[in-house]
């Protein structure tokens, strides 16, 4: 193999390490937010649930309230009818101390139905506390464990990338230029080799005397159909092309 070759080889490893790293860490940040977004989710499970405890008690409170002013009705009708002379009257109040204490027992029964809704809520309380304090915990330490992936793969990316400026300036100008102007077009995969008579990278059958360039292994030799640098080894099974 031209040494060359293998020289661009090792650098395109290297870019392939590169990406792979880049990759990484590409998806660090939104794999935060989504654990971020998780613990989000189940605080507010919690706060809905104390925010319905909330307004549970607040229409209690409220039918108390009203409860209270109906008594204060009564009582006041109970005055005016110490006070009446009139039976007509007398009757008309005593008709309305009948009506506030009706409604008072439907403020009641109503208080009853909220209190038994309230203590579900509570328990429902408890239960989303415990659920989103576990998910606090458990995110805190996964974007913990996140952060020092993160630390480790940038320290991991500024070594690939200064041992790549090492390897880069190893490789012939006129080679290293050919490789970077492909690596824009083609991706990670420029240097490729040949089997069975097929570019590693097109995957279309070579000629034969592609093939035998390669086989000479005396100079860069590219596909004629996707302008990959390739070559060609002892391992590999070489098929000529008619």
């Amino acid at each position: 193999m031209l040494e060359v070759i293998e020289k661009l080889l090792i650098l395109q490893d290297r870019d392939k390490q590169i990406l792979r790293v880049q990759t990484e860490l590409a998806h660090v940040e939104p794999e935060r937010q989504s654990l971020k977004a998780k613990a989000v989710g189940t605080q507010a499970i919690l706060d809905a649930a104390k925010n319905r405890v909330k307004q549970l008690d607040s229409w209690r409170k409220k039918l108390e309230l009203e409860v209270e002013s109906k008594k204060q009705q009564i009582e006041k009708y109970g005055q005016q009818q110490y006070l009446t002379k009139k039976n007509e009257e007398y009757r008309a109040l005593a008709h309305e101390i009948e009506n506030c204490k009706g409604i008072i027992r439907q403020l009641d029964d109503q208080q009853i139905e909220i209190m038994e809704h309230s203590e579900l809520a509570q328990k429902e309380v408890a239960a989303a506390a415990i659920t989103a304090n576990d998910a606090r915990k458990a995110v805190e330490s996964q974007i913990t464990n996140l952060g020092a992936h993160e630390q480790n793969l940038k320290k991991e990316l500024a070594e690939l990338e200064s041992n790549r400026l090492q390897l880069a300036e190893g490789v012939e100008e006129g080679a290293r230029s050919r490789y970077e102007r492909l690596r824009k077009t083609k991706g990670s995969s420029v240097v490729v080799g040949i089997e069975h008579g097929v570019c590693g990278g097109c995957h279309m059958q070579l000629t034969a005397q592609i093939l035998i360039l390669c086989r000479g292994q005396q100079e860069l030799v590219t596909c004629i159909n996707c302008g990959r640098i390739v070559y060609y080894t002892r391992d590999m099974d070489m098929v000529v092309a008619d």
